[in-house]
Parts: C-alpha cells; sequence; structure tokens
C-alpha cells in the first residue's frame, strides 16, 4: 500500500509540474482561471483587432497521452490536432490561428451594429451568429450570418404583420441573386430590399450611460468618507465600443475585487467589464 501511495504521489507530482512549466510557455499573465486540481484551465487570448476571448482547457490524468477537451466563445471550433509531444502552447497557437479566420466574421458584425438599428443582441456575445434587426414600419429582420463565409447571403427571417412582411419577402427573392460578397452588408441589404434601412439612434453615448452600470445611480452619494469622490458622476467608460458601458471607478474597483481572477499592480485593479467582459484597468485610493 505504501508504494501504491508513493507511485501516486510521484505521478501527481510529476503531473503538476507538467502543467505549471507549460503554463509558463503560454505565459502567466494569460490564465484566467486554474482549478485546485489543475485538470482545469483558463486563458484570456486577444485576436488580431485587439478582442478578448477565452479558451477553456480541461485534462484528465492521462494528460498528455490523450488529448485535452477546450471550449471557447466563437461560433464554431476547430479540430484539435495533437500528439504525445503536443502541449499546451500548440493549443493556444491552433485557437489564435482559428481566431484568425473567423476576423471577418466579427467585422462583418461590426458594420451591422454600427450601420443598423439592431434590437438584439444589445450585448453580443463573440460565439453570437444572429442579428435581429429594426427596418422599419413594425418589421423586423432576423439574420444567420455564416461564420466561415460571412459574406455569403444570410439566412433571414422576416418577422412583422402578414400584409408588410409579405410584401417584404417577394422583394427579397426577387432580388437575393443581387447579393454581391464584394460589398458590406448593409450595403447588399438595401439594395436586395430596395430601401435605406434606419441606422443606430443618433444619441451620443455619454447621454445614454450617465448611470453606472453598477449602481445604476447617476452620482455616488454625499458622504465625507468619499472625499473628492462624493457626489461624482461616472468618471470610467469601457474601452469596447460595442460597450462603452459608464462606472464610477470607486464602483467598479469595488466590483473587481470581489472577483477571484481580479489582478492587482500597485494601485491598479484589472480585470473584466461586467457587461462585456473585455480587460479592464481601474486605479484605486490604496488607503482604502
Amino acid at each position: 500500500m505504501e508504494r501504491i501511495r508513493c507511485r501516486e504521489l510521484a505521478s501527481s507530482s510529476s503531473f503538476c509540474s507538467t502543467i505549471y512549466s507549460e503554463i509558463e510557455e503560454v505565459g502567466w499573465e494569460h490564465l484566467v482561471r486554474l482549478g485546485e486540481d489543475l485538470t482545469f484551465l483558463s486563458f484570456r487570448i486577444l485576436d488580431k483587432k485587439g478582442r478578448t476571448h477565452t479558451l477553456e482547457i480541461v485534462v484528465d490524468e492521462t494528460y498528455p497521452r490523450s488529448p485535452p477537451s477546450i471550449s471557447a466563445d466563437v461560433p464554431c471550433m476547430f479540430d484539435l490536432e495533437w500528439s504525445i509531444k503536443s502541449r499546451l502552447k500548440d493549443v493556444v497557437h491552433q485557437f489564435q490561428q482559428h481566431l484568425g479566420k473567423l476576423e471577418e466574421f466579427w467585422s462583418t458584425l461590426d458594420s451591422i451594429d454600427q450601420s443598423l438599428l439592431v434590437v438584439d443582441p444589445e450585448q453580443a456575445h463573440h460565439a453570437t451568429t444572429h442579428r435581429l434587426i429594426n427596418i422599419g414600419n413594425d418589421c423586423f429582420l432576423m439574420l444567420l450570418i455564416d461564420a466561415l463565409d460571412p459574406r455569403s447571403l444570410p439566412e433571414c427571417r422576416f418577422i412583422g404583420s402578414d400584409p408588410k412582411v409579405n410584401a417584404l419577402r417577394q422583394v427579397w427573392r426577387r432580388n437575393c441573386k443581387r447579393w454581391m460578397k464584394n460589398k458590406t452588408l448593409p450595403e447588399n441589404l438595401a439594395i436586395t430590399l430596395e430601401t435605406q434601412l434606419p441606422g443606430p439612434p443618433n444619441i451620443q453615448k455619454n447621454d445614454q450611460q450617465i448611470e453606472c452600470g453598477i449602481c445604476y445611480a447617476q452620482c455616488l452619494p454625499i458622504d465625507d468618507e468619499l472625499g473628492a469622490k462624493s457626489g461624482s458622476g461616472t468618471d470610467y467608460t469601457c474601452d469596447n465600443s460595442n460597450c462603452s458601458r459608464a462606472f464610477h471607478s470607486l464602483c467598479l474597483g469595488d466590483w473587481l475585487r470581489s472577483i477571484t481572477t481580479t489582478r492587482q499592480s500597485f494601485n491598479v485593479l484589472f480585470g473584466n467589464c461586467p457587461y462585456c467582459s473585455e480587460p479592464v484597468a481601474v486605479k484605486i485610493n490604496s488607503k482604502n
């Protein structure tokens, strides 16, 4: 029994050493979460446009003889190429290559969000492949975008009153052959539907986002303990243009402290936006 226990400890020690050394190769700064038994790892990976993606990896005691299981916030996954000599850095490298193949997909969605009146989803996930668009006259267009061929004619569904929707369907069927891959999706929609679709509301984001995304108040309370922050408005905005949620830096700092994945360097907290999960960095009062 003692020999068996020693073998198990030696095996466990070897497994831990392997995982730690491979995390070192990927970079500890990319690690978001590590399970207590080291079988679950989560890495934060940036694509070429600076978008943040989370890659989750699950391994078992047979690693690296058997490949890990992977999942990520993408519309479709890739087939992992694995051998006995493969390491975690190879998984990350293949994931980065896969992100490169999806760049045009996300660029297409960005063009929709910036040019048309998108109703849903308001806070899109990187894996989301649809957009519900208000096209006027109480009618809506649901677009399903092909992640691997985003410039192709999308699958569409019209929503609204039957007479209006039926007329739109007829126009769509008549013109869908005019769809051209060298044009943007909003341009193709205008051609196919023979009308200029409404754009986003012409309202400055500062007017929309004056309330803090955490405490839902415009201003902090009047309190001597808050010092210069007493009664102040929102002073931090998420850098993600698709989010741009406003916060009191004090509220955001308190929220980040409650998250186990938050890192601190001197008087700066590094974490993720509570709305879109993009990276945020907030200065804090070191006395608090």
